[in-house]
């Protein structure tokens, strides 16, 4: 069995888990506040959808920005400065009824969550460096606060509308109170000096890049399979919009489980090895979702749900250790960019089931897990450098 986290880390790893789930409460925030949109200020559809847009496009692309800047610059201030700034967006949207600040202050928190993210994937690396169980905790928070987020808005909203949404921003303070603690922790101190001998290898620039290509094959899936599951699912079982939200539920609700099972998967066998299975497994699943009728259709959604989750949190520390010299880079990349990318090929899918079937639009959804294991073939794995040498790297000026 492996042996467990020892203490002095186990805190910090959990104070920026639970800072994670405060940040990513306003990822999930925007999306739910677009009914309150809707009704309140009578926009569109299409408008809402841009606020949704704003949000996600700027959070996901100006990450690896964010990732290079803290590549070279201190990171310790990003963490509560940009859970704040993410915070206050969210609180302002819901202010006055200008479209156009609505959309500003919704793309400042996406700023903020981006600024968030490459840089606690760092301070996570910093705390643990070589057990990919710590970068599993991690992620299990921002599911956490994902999945948080209707309830926080709906429970605001019953408040007093949008004109209540300035106290969405106490998840905020929260967070950044959590994230000062966490700096604060003797695991995550900064060492006196660096220890000779102990730079990072050199980046592997080329594995990097195969890594990416393949997440942003599992990106697509993933948000494919979120954008039409649920009304495939209603369509194909005949249980109507209850069997589509059922679907939707497993294939979010595996998230928390298939993100903590890679980790601990991982420190028994090569991280590698289960990114590739769990590839393997998303091709049998997705197919089964495509061709398999009745109730087993749901059998295959949690599997793909597993299958898309396991190597989630493992992309991030394989992509820290191909670039040890720019993690911040690294981190961004796999935590921001490959997510917008799957954004962006999703309406191919909406657009072929428009003019053939939804079951033809969801084929090609098939062959992209195929085509990261194409781009995983040859990579292998990295050794995880020592935490001395994290340190040194990630905390110098």
């Amino acid at each position: 069995m492996p042996h467990p986290l020892p203490r002095r880390r186990r805190t910090p790893i959990a104070l920026l888990s639970i800072s994670h789930a405060f940040v990513d409460v306003y990822q999930g925030a925007v999306a739910a506040l677009v009914p309150f949109f809707v009704l309140e200020r009578e926009y569109t559809y299409a408008a809402a959808a841009t606020i949704v847009l704003a949000a996600s496009l700027l959070s996901s692309v100006v990450q690896p920005i964010f990732g290079a800047v803290i590549d070279r610059r201190p990171m310790r201030l990003f963490l509560p400065a940009s859970t704040l700034v993410a915070g206050a967006g969210i609180a302002l949207a819901g202010v006055g009824d200008v479209y156009v600040f609505t959309v500003i202050a919704v793309g400042i928190s996406g700023f903020g969550v981006a600024a968030y993210h490459p840089a606690a994937a760092v301070a996570v690396r910093a705390v643990s460096p070589s057990d990919p169980r710590a970068m599993s905790w991690f992620s299990l928070g921002g599911n956490v606060g994902f999945a948080l987020a209707p309830l926080l808005v709906v429970g605001v909203m019953s408040l007093g509308g949008l004109e209540a949404s300035p106290l969405l921003a106490v998840p905020a303070v929260a967070g950044a109170v959590v994230c000062l603690l966490a700096l604060r922790t003797p695991a995550s101190s900064r060492p006196r000096q660096e220890a000779p001998g102990e730079q990072p290898p050199p980046n592997d620039w080329g594995s990097f890049g195969r890594l990416t290509a393949a997440v942003m094959c599992r990106s697509v899936v993933f948000v494919g399979l979120s954008a039409f599951v649920a009304l495939y699912v209603a369509e194909r079982t005949g249980d109507g919009a209850v069997g589509g939200a059922v679907a939707l539920f497993i294939l979010y609700a595996g998230g928390a489980a298939g993100t903590l099972l890679g980790g601990y998967l991982a420190a028994r066998w090569p991280r590698i090895a289960i990114v590739r299975w769990s590839y393997a497994a998303t091709i049998v699943a997705v197919a089964g979702i495509v061709w398999v009728p009745g109730p087993a259709i749901y059998v295959f959604v949690a599997l793909a749900s597993a299958g898309l989750y396991v190597p989630f949190s493992l992309h991030v520390t394989l992509a820290q250790d191909y670039l040890p010299q720019r993690v911040g880079t690294a981190s961004g990349v796999t935590l921001g960019l490959t997510v917008s990318v799957g954004g962006l090929a999703t309406p191919l899918f909406g657009w072929i089931a428009d003019t053939t079937t939804l079951q033809i639009g969801l084929v090609p959804l098939i062959g992209m897990p195929a085509i990261g294991l194409l781009f995983l073939h040859r990579l292998v794995e990295p050794m995880p450098p020592r935490r001395e040498a994290v340190l040194s790297e990630v905390t110098k000026r």
